[in-house]
């Protein structure tokens, strides 16, 4: 099954999330997430990467048409600099090769530290990467945000190379900033800059995240719909990934848009909803 766009959550498992997408306690996490979902954002490999053993197992826990999303190493992104790191970029292709054409994004998540001055090894280090993947780049500087030079740039080199810039969209969390300990943690982690809207590369990619209720995020989420159905019909294939504080209600999040866009467009593929596979009874319950 080709998707239209692709579909995910930052995580493939969440204890809350036993009542929905994962009843079933006899079969991976993964493969009963991937049932609904089409992508997954692979945060685990900004911290260390994965055996290869692992990967192979993601791989059989996935239908064909699933997409991972990793991250670069931060020992690539934060400690390097992205200078003198052809070794754990080696590194990175090698350990994540057994999901072949199952990699949908390689994305380079750089630190607000990283600023204007340090375009020319941005250039240099996304030149130099293997083709035949689809990449993708955060920025955090308050100057890619600006609207001046730096920000033209920067866009400049993305679309020349056909790099995707990353959208995360937070207004609807730092508008209804609520003080549980969940929400403050991610008031604290979550980066508070302007929004830009975007294409740079073939498959746009939004991170978009709600208050604690996602309900309360809905009205910033709206407009999205129109972009990404915009995006679909001009022939790019949109990455979306849901997130809330404590991603407890993600799935429902993600549920909504995917929900959403079908309305607007019947048919489209990249989402299959939960609620219309078989229920696993559990032991005891009737």
């Amino acid at each position: 099954m080709a998707s239209d766009y692709f579909i995910g959550l930052p995580q493939w498992k969440h204890p809350a999330w036993e009542a929905s997408i994962l009843p079933d306690s006899g079969q991976p996490e993964l493969s009963q997430y991937a049932a609904s979902f089409s992508s997954v954002e692979g945060n685990t490999t900004f911290y260390g990467l994965p055996a290869q053993e692992t990967v192979k197992r993601w791989r059989e826990q996935t239908p064909a048409h699933f997409r991972f999303c990793f991250k670069f190493p931060q020992s690539i992104s934060h400690q390097s600099g992205l200078v003198h790191c052809e070794e754990e970029l080696r590194k990175t292709f090698v350990q994540l090769a057994p999901l072949e054409q199952k990699l949908g994004m390689l994305c380079l998540q750089l630190p607000a530290r990283f600023g204007p001055e340090h375009l020319p090894q941005l250039g240099h280090f996304l030149q130099q990467l293997p083709a035949g993947f689809r990449y993708a780049v955060e920025v955090r500087h308050p100057a890619f945000f600006d609207g001046g030079d730096a920000e033209k740039q920067l866009n400049v080199l993305l679309h020349t190379l056909g790099i995707n810039r990353i959208m995360f969209d937070t207004r609807a969390l730092f508008a209804n900033p609520k003080t549980d300990a969940v929400t403050r943690e991610a008031l604290q982690q979550k980066p508070r800059l302007p929004l830009r809207v975007l294409a740079t590369g073939s498959a746009p990619m939004l991170r978009f995240i709600t208050p604690l209720h996602w309900q309360e995020g809905a009205d910033w989420l709206q407009p999205w719909i129109g972009k990404l159905l915009e995006w679909i019909e001009a022939g790019k294939t949109p990455f979306v990934f849901m997130h809330t504080p404590s991603n407890t209600e993600a799935p429902e999040l993600a549920r909504w848009l995917a929900q959403q866009l079908e309305q607007q467009k019947p048919g489209l593929k990249g989402f299959d909803d939960w609620a219309g596979r078989p229920r696993i009874q559990q032991p005891g319950l009737f």
